[in-house]
């Protein structure tokens, strides 16, 4: 067991660092720096990816540097351990080891809950405990620590738990965990990106295997706290329990996501209204479904509302969408001649789709005209249905306008009299 440093050889350390052999550790400390660089440099590529937990977003952002250059130090440690005392050695391990705990607790917490404001105390946290640690490491004031804890203990059941277990059972699970998450982002990342069968069964597929983790993850981190599994029956009745009272929204939630998943009768990408709010579903996960409308604005709505109500699915069957606008000519207009040129513009509109063909229909005889309804198919609903319907208004008048056909308006007579 490591003893804690004394006055004496506190004082005998700092002699050490001040040794001309502490200017070649610092060397080789720098050039096990800069040799790490090189090769992550080397390795992210000249496009790396931002989320990347191996790289970040940069060269040392990510957790591949602080890990190259942890074991660059331990082989340069062994290598000089004939030739030069350990001085600089001593503090520059433990302090590449908090980095690459640190580093990893980060980046895996930042890949899977990007928008977590607990997971930011999460990484707080962490960074303390790590940084804690190297400190109690290098002074040796963490094995008698750990002795004092030891000793700290106390009766449940049948068995006996310290302080110590606890800790080193929580620090264990808690590198579980992140390993598990490490292991879901990637697997679920490299479901979404592949391009076998619908996104929506990808999705699917990632969100089960992510559950199916992090329970086999949750497992093997209460084994490693040294707590009894067997004891979870106890807690699965419970849970059962408060799932019947409390939770049975949020339980209701989850199944209705993998519902919506497996049935396939609402896919990411399809155009929908429900509850009175249209727009394109962006996302479908486990407990809720994220609605984009087309004018930026998103609604997270429970996937429990998207089983239990009507929803108005535009894209389900046939993507195609039909539209209509209405002009009015004048009386005595010769239509026979007038709807083949309207159909050509209406046709001629980017967005339209040839077939169905537009078609110009005489829909009602108006106060004040002849009322043509004017009907038009598009298959990108998701882009916007204002915007097209304008162009085709535009096309419609300046058809009308270039043939010279009159759009009547509401005339009055207003008798005055003489005299």
């Amino acid at each position: 067991m490591q003893q804690p440093l004394t006055i004496d050889e506190l004082g005998r350390l700092l002699e050490s660092l001040l040794r001309p052999s502490a200017l070649v550790e610092a060397a080789v400390i720098a050039g096990c720096l800069l040799l790490a660089w090189a090769i992550v440099r080397g390795l992210r590529g000249p496009e790396p990816k931002p989320d990347s937990i191996w790289f970040g977003e940069g060269v040392v952002g990510g957790v591949l540097f602080p890990v190259t250059a942890l074991l660059l130090a331990l082989v340069a440690r062994w290598a000089l351990r004939h030739w030069v005392p350990p001085a600089l050695m001593k503090l520059a391990v433990p302090v590449l080891i908090s980095l690459v705990v640190i580093r990893l607790t980060v980046r895996v917490l930042h890949r899977a809950f990007p928008n977590s404001g607990f997971m930011r105390a999460v990484e707080r946290w962490v960074s303390w405990v790590a940084w804690g640690a190297m400190v109690l490491w290098i002074t040796g004031l963490l094995p008698l620590l750990l002795a004092e804890l030891d000793d700290i203990e106390w009766k449940v059941g049948a068995s006996r738990i310290s302080a110590r277990n606890l800790l080193e059972g929580g620090i264990t699970a808690v590198l579980v965990m992140m390993v598990v998450l490490w292991i879901s982002a990637a697997l679920e990342a490299r479901l979404l990106q592949g391009s076998g069968g619908s996104l929506s069964t990808r999705k699917m597929a990632a969100n089960a295997l992510r559950a199916l983790l992090l329970f086999v993850g949750l497992m093997v981190a209460l084994s490693a706290a040294g707590i009894d599994l067997t004891a979870l029956g106890v807690l699965g009745g419970a849970l059962g329990v408060g799932i019947g009272l409390g939770l049975q929204k949020l339980a209701a939630n989850y199944v209705s996501g993998f519902v919506i998943l497996a049935e396939r009768s609402m896919r990411i990408g399809d155009v929908v209204k429900v509850d009175g709010f249209e727009g394109r579903i962006t996302d479908i996960s486990t407990r809720y479904t994220m609605i984009r409308a087309l004018n930026g604005r998103e609604s997270i709505v429970p996937n429990e509302m998207m089983i239990t109500q009507r929803v108005e699915n535009s894209s389900l069957a046939d993507p195609n969408v039909a539209l209509n606008t209405v002009l009015q000519v004048a009386y005595g207009t010769q239509l026979d001649a007038l709807v083949p040129q309207l159909v050509q513009a209406v046709a001629a509109v980017p967005r339209v789709l040839p077939q169905p063909a537009p078609g110009v229909q005489l829909s009602n005889f108006a106060a004040d005209g002849l009322e043509l309804t004017v009907a038009f198919w598009i298959g990108d609903p998701h882009n916007g249905t204002g915007n097209v319907r304008s162009d085709v208004n535009l096309a419609l008048l300046r058809t009308l306008d270039r043939l010279g056909v009159e759009i009547p308006f509401p005339q009055r007579v207003i008798h005055t009299p003489t005299g």
